[in-house]
């Protein structure tokens, strides 16, 4: 963890302010302005799959009758892994024209649907198995999996207490270096990001080879844990 500190005591230089990543703030007088980094890992809770269905024909109707029986075949994979359909939620639908512009004038030769799918599982053993069959019966695109934390504001919470401690240690440390006494906190500033990563999942790459069936890419793997990292700038008073 990098930490940074600077003790203002009655002289404030500028060469030193400019120096240090931090926001600009008004110097005072007998503070100390201190920076420091905390983090917070847990093993994530939930994963969160998400997919297109999408077909296209050559009529409207054509293509939204497709699209139907695409959707009734991801509905039949979720029942058959005990999930109720309900629990996947629809991000969008649209039914668009699609053109051949290769022509002077376009031309029309087709429709396109697309909607997007996601789902949230909290039984982990359940993803291969819905990865798998969704690629073998070809009704989906662009799958994408991430896991992630369901209170994620508690982890931010747990990251910012650790770089709110480390920070004033480091002012406590300093001050005591300088004969003085730390007092209250006068300023603080927050920032927070986590690792929450989306690894998309190529459906041809999971298909049946030769008759075999193969594991599905997240098989035998564990999640990747979630980390919170938070970065806490603080001033305190020093008597």
């Amino acid at each position: 963890m990098k930490i940074t500190a600077t003790l203002i005591l009655f002289f404030w230089f500028g060469s030193l302010a400019s120096a240090q990543d931090r926001p600009t703030i008004m110097a005072q007088p007998n503070t100390v302005f201190v920076g420091a980094e905390g983090k917070f890992e847990a093993n994530p809770d939930t994963a969160v799959m998400q997919f297109n269905i999408s077909a296209q024909e050559t009529t409207s109707r054509e293509a939204y009758d497709r699209a139907s029986k695409a959707a009734e075949q991801v509905r039949q994979i979720l029942r058959l892994n005990g999930i109720e359909p309900k629990a996947a939620e629809i991000g969008y639908f649209s039914l668009q024209p699609v053109y051949d512009y290769k022509t002077v004038k376009r031309k029309l030769v087709g429709y396109r649907v697309n909607a997007n799918v996601s789902l949230k599982l909290k039984d982990f053993s359940k993803v291969a198995p819905i990865v798998q069959q969704l690629a073998d019966s070809d009704v989906s695109e662009n799958q994408s999996l991430n896991y992630t934390l369901e209170d994620m504001d508690a982890a931010r919470t747990k990251a910012v207490e650790n770089a709110y401690r480390r920070a004033r240690e480091s002012a406590a440390a300093l001050t005591r270096s300088s004969g003085r006494t730390l007092g209250e906190l006068s300023y603080a500033s927050v920032d927070t990001f986590e690792n929450v990563r989306i690894a998309p999942l190529a459906g041809a790459m999971m298909r049946m080879n030769a008759g075999v069936a193969a594991p599905a890419p997240t098989e035998e793997f564990t999640p990747q844990s979630i980390a919170v990292t938070a970065h806490v700038n603080a001033m305190f008073a020093l008597h």
